[in-house]
């Protein structure tokens, strides 16, 4: 492995930031992104971006925002080409994955064009899929010259999610629905239906490697799941719970299987699920002990997630 101790990395998305730290190189990070919170080794590291929305309202709000922003050609989130210049990064990490969930290649290569003597190499990264976020964890290794730190970090992974995945193969598999947004109402997709299955569920809704569709109330009560998952993108639990009125107050809510059931749960999506960075697993095992309790116990419950018991709101 090449001397690494050079480097100056800075990361614009939350998952690349906890994947340099989990191989061992958070030393070298000088500057990160406005939605980096974890670990707490980076806490106190310039923020080099930030969004040009107000994330701070409804999630109707906030999408009103995004397609007002799109629509116009523009950019959701802008990256601050002087304070790069200022922290002469020697690696610069982003993503293709998804312009309107976190910063993006296009933000930061139209930060670079404004930079005059700086010369970095970018890393996209781009998880479609379970599969691609163990690439990006060889990429970001390959780039970083710590080949051997991404491989022992994906083989750790790896094991963790085959434990769970092999002890639920012969368990019950009810149907789940994961819920990504709630106002509009978006289901999970990307990596949410492998994680769902692997924990021994069947996914209600999205696909593997595609993302999250928009759905009709209607279709989540014509497939009547067995269990309803709200995690949506960005959200602490906090903020999911004073949405739940949205979801709580449709005309057919208190019809729903789940519902009945009490299997309404509601997930970190911030902290976990949304973000494809080494705590996939843990996000794996939250499904998992949430799905099949009877066997699975992590200790996840009221930190990533609970039941909700708050009462509706008109």
């Amino acid at each position: 492995m090449k001397d690494s101790s050079t480097h100056r990395i800075v990361s614009t998305i939350a998952s690349a930031t906890e994947i340099v730290c989990a191989m061992g190189l958070g030393k070298y990070l000088v500057g990160i992104s406005h939605e980096c919170d974890y670990p707490a080794e980076i806490k106190g590291l310039p923020v080099v971006t930030q969004p040009r929305i107000n994330i701070h309202v409804s999630s109707l709000e906030i999408d009103k925002q995004v397609r007002n922003i799109v629509k116009d050609a523009l950019s959701v989130y802008q990256v601050d080409s002087k304070r790069l210049a200022e922290l002469k990064p020697t690696h610069i990490i982003t993503q293709d994955q998804c312009d309107v969930c976190a910063v993006s290649i296009k933000d930061v290569e139209s930060a670079m064009c404004e930079l005059t003597g700086i010369n970095c190499r970018v890393i996209s990264l781009k998880p479609n899929c379970l599969a691609d976020f163990f690439d990006d964890l060889h990429k970001v290794g390959h780039t970083l010259d710590a080949k051997d730190k991404s491989t022992h970090l994906a083989n750790v992974v790896q094991q963790r999610m085959s434990a769970i995945k092999n002890a639920a193969i012969k368990l019950p598999k009810p149907t789940v629905a994961t819920i990504e947004w709630i106002e509009p109402l978006m289901v999970s997709g990307n990596w949410m239906p492998e994680l769902v299955e692997m924990a021994g569920g069947i996914s209600a809704f999205g696909e593997a490697g595609k993302h999250s569709p928009s759905i009709d109330f209607s279709e989540l009560v014509a497939k009547d799941p067995d269990y309803i998952l709200v995690n949506p993108c960005g959200f602490s639990i906090e903020r999911t719970l004073e949405e739940m009125h949205l979801l709580q107050n449709q005309p057919r809510w208190r019809e729903l299987k789940a519902v009945k059931a009490n299997k309404v749960f509601v997930l970190d999506g911030n902290q976990y699920f949304n973000r494809p960075g080494p705590r996939l697993v843990e996000s794996l095992e939250i499904l998992a002990e949430i799905i099949h309790p009877e066997t699975f116990r992590f200790g996840h419950q009221e930190t990533g997630w609970l039941i909700p018991t708050k009462p509706m709101r008109a």
